[in-house]
């Protein structure tokens, strides 16, 4: 069964190896999960605590905060989900060109960010009242955990779920009887799509954070990163070009991409010293503007 379509603001594809049609079930998921998480859907769960409303949190909710607080600590506040507001600040969108923003606006918006401090008390959030939460760095692998998991409860050994290139893998290509092959693509700036590599992939996850897509230049030609530097509130200029990571779920693969492009290349080596489990490959620009690559912890060829 092959199923694909539209959510969370970019699109999905599932394979799975059974006849049986699970769309209805599946965008009964989707639904909750956007109301739990969505900060488009002015009645979620996340948009009613952004207002300060006093709101119950869901099992889904819960999961991706206790997760974000985690890898928030772990990464000294590189993934933050708290910095949305000033992402939005900057207008990342398809013009490139740098657009002077207030100073003051940012260092404004910058008092409120810090997920040290969001606080879970029982299942209800406290914040600071101008603090906004954002979980759309973790919320697409989440999505994809929560689909794979559906499937494995209906017993499907063989499964493939990708949600806005980030992926979930089981068993193995059952229609071509091979090992599930997940592409890396080639950063192109002018928007064509390639395939740098394939990889195989087994009873894991593998999530993508590129640069290459969303960035802006200034008037010395240095390109800016579409993450924001959260100590800083402004874009991270960068070589790094895309993150790839591996993990066991996708939400921690997810947001730890995105964390690893905040961090720059010499404190993801680092890091990932002291974490074996997380399997990564990057590819950057060095100093002559020629694309390079570094896969760490045994990233698989």
């Amino acid at each position: 069964m092959k199923l694909h379509g539209a959510v969370f603001g970019t699109t999905y594809s599932i394979i799975y190896d059974s006849e049986v049609d699970f769309s209805m079930q599946l965008d009964s998921l989707f639904a909750r999960i956007n109301n739990s998480l969505s900060n488009y859907q002015d009645n979620s769960i996340i948009s009613k605590i952004n207002r300060g409303e006093a709101i119950e949190t869901d099992a889904h909710f819960d999961k991706v905060f206790k997760t974000s607080k985690e890898i928030f600590y772990n990464t000294e506040g590189a993934f933050d989900p708290t910095i949305g507001a000033v992402v939005n600040a900057w207008n990342f969108g398809s013009e490139h060109k740098i657009i002077s923003v207030d100073s003051l606006i940012i260092d404004s918006l910058m008092q409120s960010v810090g997920f040290d401090k969001i606080f879970k008390i029982n299942s209800k959030i406290t914040k600071p009242k101008d603090a906004f939460i954002d979980f759309n760095a973790i919320a697409k692998g989440y999505g994809v955990d929560v689909v794979g998991e559906f499937l494995q409860s209906k017993q499907i050994k063989n499964y493939l779920v990708e949600i806005g290139g980030e992926v979930r893998v089981q068993g193995k290509n059952a229609e071509k009887n091979t090992p599930w092959r997940i592409g890396v693509e080639n950063p192109n700036f002018n928007g064509e799509q390639s395939i740098l590599k394939a990889v195989k992939l087994r009873n894991k996850v593998m999530a993508t954070s590129g640069t290459y897509r969303k960035f802006k230049i200034d008037d010395n030609g240095n390109r800016y990163a579409h993450i924001i530097d959260t100590e800083t509130g402004y874009p991270s200029k960068t070589n790094l070009l895309s993150v790839s990571v591996i993990a066991d779920e996708c939400m921690v693969a997810d947001a730890y991409a995105t964390a690893f492009q905040a961090m720059g290349i010499e404190k993801v080596k680092i890091f990932l010293k002291d974490h074996p489990e997380l399997k990564v490959f990057l590819i950057f620009e060095n100093e002559n503007r020629e694309f390079e690559t570094l896969a760490i912890n045994n990233f698989p060829e």
